[in-house]
């Protein structure tokens, strides 16, 4: 698929339904990831993929109310990382940019493997560290929902979840958010 295909096409739905979560595809989504820029080639991001029936039933504890949809979903990934394993240039601190770099990746190159890879905030992220086993010095980022797209609406839905479902929701107007040679917002 071509990046402009899967940018234009690529969206975080809701509706899900299970895929197959084999070990090469853990890898192709891991190595999309790790071929993302960070400074130095730091490499901060750190990711724990959880697909056994038993951990994630654990994590659906940890998700938020009006996250429910997640807990169809065969995979979730756990994104986190720590300021000290990427650069810190003054007060300018990397890490989570790379990490959001990375994790750009993952989700790109799940979109094109025919999957939605849907990060979420909603969630108690010691509660999923802890699940998770991720030590106390990292910070859990988001939380990746992967699944395939249903056709089936998910009745768990918010009725503005649903509206986002089945139209993409606008994005802003270049000169909403950039400007060529000075700001001027």
């Amino acid at each position: 698929m071509e990046l402009e295909k899967i940018l234009k096409e690529r969206r975080s739905y809701r509706s899900l339904e299970t895929a197959p979560v084999t070990d090469a595809l853990i890898g192709e989504l891991a190595q999309a990831a790790a071929l993302m820029p960070s400074c130095f080639n730091n490499q901060p991001w750190r990711f724990v993929f959880a697909r056994d029936p038993r951990v994630l039933e654990k994590l659906h504890g940890a998700l938020s109310k009006g996250n429910e949809w997640a807990k169809a979903a065969p995979l979730i990934v756990a994104v986190f990382g720590r300021k000290d394993s990427d650069c810190v240039l003054g007060d300018r601190e990397y890490y989570q940019f790379d990490i959001g770099l990375g994790t750009a990746g993952l989700v790109l190159r799940a979109w094109d493997l025919g999957l939605m890879a849907h990060p979420i905030a909603g969630y108690d992220p010691e509660a999923a560290a802890a699940i998770l086993g991720i030590p106390a010095e990292f910070r859990v980022i988001t939380l990746l929902i992967v699944a395939k797209k249903s056709a089936v609406p998910n009745p768990l839905m918010t009725e503005k979840q649903a509206s986002a479902e089945a139209e993409r929701p606008p994005r802003l107007a270049f000169e909403k958010f950039a400007w060529i040679d000075s700001y001027k917002g």
